[in-house]
């Protein structure tokens, strides 16, 4: 017998636990405080809802769910006797913590010898011919029988060798005895032919519904007449749950999950490796996007029409990158996330590096990687998903809409949560951490694939990005988990940007004295190239990324020296002196003398001809030159004519010129209107200013600790006003109070004097109404100052919006 006081409805539950157990229900469930309950039974009928309920259970463990899933099929209510019979042999200490966790979420209520699973998990878990238990237990003998006529009820029970009854009811019950008594349900077996205990052994675990012919056949018919088999709907039976228990010896589940499976180390490396891997991982990553916007500097591909890169440009930057497809979708999707890149809102919408990019630039390694990591640990936008398909089977394009994945950062979160939990250097066999993510959030279906490739990407993307080194977690990578110490984004509050800056300088620490120190020489070779033999100060990269073109990549990089790049850096302005300055400042080698030369003769020839515009014209003081040109065949589609000796012009532009002359073989330069060389320059394309993408969030944002504190105080406040007994009660439940002005005042002031709580009914500007309580401090100039219960602050309000006010009784 439970106690007199027990509560009777997860109301009255809630209204007896305390404000820590509120606390960690809205915080385990944060669409219940979106927007704040008024009181709690407001709070216990959203708890209720069949779509707070279906998150709730989607969010539990496996064995949570089996223990909800046991309450399902058991008595309502059920004694913790009866559950622990129906969950053996899990341990009594998991079978605790897993009922801790479904009262903490609001999911079960009542004492131990009255537990009771919320109405609406009841119907969700409850069998049904077109929805099975996931226990694969059917509807017990009631329920089954609920469309038998009462005379084939009582034949049902005479076959089991049952005494007659008067009614159908007590037959059913008679029946539902003789099926839980352990000893006589034995004996009725035992007289069982063996094909009707055969057909039994293939129900008893699931799915409990069969077929059978208008003519059953014989042992069918022994296991029709006994109730062993109930009929459903023509031609379907069922096997009925108190006999399927007894079959599975009381067991609800067939195999039970009390525990979760280990995350086993598949390999085991120094953690000095692990660390100096990551870190040349984590150079390649810097390198990568460097790259990648360099690329883009002028202006990246365009915006296809829907959004997004095409097919054609990402393979093109893969080609650019030297990477396959997928990981350049990756680092397109990286710098877009940190916020380095981004459409530049122009009519022709292209690609474009934003003005985040340069101050980027400027920070060290070691923080430049910081932000990449940090921005791909909170990330939603998925770059796994490109290439795939949408719901209506249109192709998912990098950069483009529909990549964001709530779920992302909460796997993520996790999976490098479980490879701290490592020994340091182990890296996990990636089945188990799989398995173990399976029984941490075992939802079915769609969502638990897409949460196992989410795992499989996030262990390949840490890998790329440094986070991991030869698959186990890094020393600067188990810092990232410092913000959230390794618990998924809804078992906390929400991290702050504070902690997470914080983690990601602390990161950057560890990382620093793992990378190379940027050099400021590079090594001339005699066939035209240099070597650099790790980074290159910045300024020297870009110096010689002008000078030279980039020939090989990898630990060393090889430069190689042509007429074309040399011409670049004449066309920016440098002169041959200041080539042989440079290379000769920043060589640790002699400059070698075909260099020398090839510099000198690019030199020479630079600007010997000259490019204005007319459209345009060609002049150069040796005749000889304009002679050869206007005699080449493949000057015709300039269309060049002879203005004087010493000028040509042409049809052509300025530029088009340039390039036809080049391809000829010679070297010209253009010029200004008043006759200068121009330089020129490459152009920095940027894009306005843009904020990285904000993650999409995975239901309701979780809400922190002082949202919470406030709601609890606001529903405690809030439920005193609608539950507290009153001397003059309202007509109708629910109904405002109403006095006249005067009792209004009077009653206030008397409050003030005595210090009485009232309740009050308020009507606010926008006209929604509201029930209060408070406490009255001061009456004046049509105000009352007073105490708000509800709101746990002192708050003014005009009296003409107090539509009347009434004693809260003594008790």
């Amino acid at each position: 017998m439970s106690t007199p006081d027990a509560p009777r409805s997860l109301a009255e539950a809630l209204r007896a636990s305390d404000d820590a157990t509120l606390v960690a229900l809205l915080r385990s469930r944060p669409d219940l405080v979106s927007p704040v309950p008024n009181d709690l039974t407001q709070l216990a009928t959203r708890a209720g809802t069949r779509a707070s309920v279906v998150r709730a259970l989607e969010r539990l463990d496996r064995f949570a769910q089996q223990v909800a899933e046991a309450l399902a099929v058991a008595s309502d209510p059920a004694s913790y006797e009866e559950l622990a019979h129906l969950l053996a042999p899990a341990p009594g200490e998991a079978v605790d913590r897993a009922l801790t966790t479904l009262r903490r979420q609001a999911l079960v209520w009542g004492a131990e010898d009255r537990l009771r699973l919320v109405r609406t998990a009841r119907e969700l878990l409850a069998p049904t011919p077109q929805r099975p238990s996931p226990t694969g237990l059917g509807p017990t003998v009631a329920e089954a029988t609920a469309g038998m006529s009462p005379g084939r009820v009582q034949s049902v029970v005479a076959a089991a060798g049952l005494a007659s009854t008067h009614d159908a009811v007590s037959a059913v019950e008679s029946l539902t005895a003789l099926f839980t008594d352990q000893e006589r349900m034995s004996h009725l077996l035992d007289g069982a032919p063996a094909d009707s205990v055969e057909v039994l052994s293939r129900l008893v675990w699931g799915p409990p519904y069969g077929q059978v012919t208008a003519d059953p056949a014989p042992h069918l018919r022994w296991l029709l007449d006994r109730g062993l088999l109930l009929p459903t709907a023509p031609g379907t039976v069922v096997l009925p749950r108190e006999a399927a228990l007894h079959l599975r010896g009381g067991r609800a589940h067939r195999v039970l999950e009390p525990a979760p499976p280990a995350v086993e180390a598949a390999r085991e490396h120094r953690p000095q490796v692990v660390d100096a891997t990551a870190a040349g991982q984590a150079y390649t990553a810097l390198a990568t996007v460097e790259e990648l916007l360099k690329d883009w500097d002028e202006g990246g591909p365009a915006v296809l029409r829907a959004g997004g890169l095409s097919v054609r440009d990402l393979k093109r930057t893969a080609a650019a990158l030297d990477v396959a497809e997928p990981q350049a979708a990756f680092w397109v999707e990286l710098a877009y996330a940190a916020g380095l890149l981004a459409a530049d809102g122009e009519a022709d919408e292209r690609y474009a590096a934003t003005p985040a990019y340069d101050s980027w630039q400027e920070l060290p390694a070691a923080e430049r990687w910081a932000r990449l990591a940090s921005a791909w640990y909170e990330a939603t936008r998925t770059p796994g998903l490109v290439g795939g398909r949408d719901s209506k089977d249109r192709t998912l394009s990098a950069l483009g809409p529909g990549l964001d994945r709530s779920a992302a950062p909460e796997v993520r979160h996790r999976v490098l949560a479980l490879l701290a939990a490592l020994p340091e250097g182990a890296a996990p066999a990636e089945e188990s951490v799989l398995d173990r993510l399976r029984w941490e959030r075992p939802s079915g279906g769609g969502a638990s694939e897409l949460r196992a490739r989410l795992a499989r990407w996030t262990l390949s993307e840490a890998e790329l990005l440094g986070v991991t080194g030869r698959g186990a977690l890094s020393a600067h990578g188990r810092v990232l988990l410092a913000a959230d110490h390794g618990q998924p984004s809804a078992a906390q509050d929400a991290t702050s940007a504070a902690e997470r800056a914080a983690a990601g300088a602390e990161a950057a620490r560890r990382l620093a004295p793992l990378l190379p120190e940027p050099l400021d020489h590079v090594l001339l070779q005699a066939d035209l190239t240099a070597v650099a033999p790790g980074p290159l100060k910045r300024p020297l990269a870009d110096a010689l990324a002008v000078l030279a073109d980039v020939e090989s990549k990898g630990g060393a990089t090889v430069y190689r020296f042509t007429p074309g790049s040399v011409r670049r850096a004449l066309d920016a302005g440098q002169s041959a002196s200041d080539l042989h300055a440079f290379l000769a400042a920043h060589s640790r080698t002699p400059v070698p003398q075909p260099l020398a030369y090839l510099i000198d003769d690019v030199a020479r020839r630079h600007g010997h001809l000259r490019v204005g515009a007319a459209s345009a014209y060609v002049r150069c003081d040796d005749e000889g030159v304009l002679d050869e040109i206007l005699a080449d065949k493949r000057a015709q589609g300039l269309r060049l004519r002879r203005l004087a000796g010493t000028v040509l012009a042409a049809q052509a532009d300025p530029g088009t010129l340039l390039e036809g002359l080049r391809a000829m073989g010679f070297a010209p330069a253009a010029e200004s209107a008043e006759g200068d060389v121009l330089i020129t320059r490459a152009h920095s394309h940027r894009t306005p200013p843009r904020t990285a993408p904000e993650p999409v969030p995975d239901g309701p944002p979780l809400p922190d600790a002082t949202l919470i504190g406030a709601a609890v105080r606001a529903i405690r406040a809030g439920d005193l006003a609608s539950t507290a007994p009153r001397k003059e009660a309202p007509a109708a439940t629910g109904e405002l109070p109403r006095t006249t002005s005067a009792e209004t005042l009077a009653t206030m002031q008397a409050a003030v004097l005595t210090g009485e709580t009232l309740w009050i009914g308020y009507v606010n500007a926008e006209g929604a109404a509201s029930q209060r309580v408070i406490a009255p401090v001061r009456v004046e100039g049509g105000f009352v100052t007073a105490y708000d219960h509800t709101a746990d602050e002192v708050r003014t309000y005009p009296l003409h919006r107090v539509t009347g006010v009434a004693e809260l009784a003594d008790d």
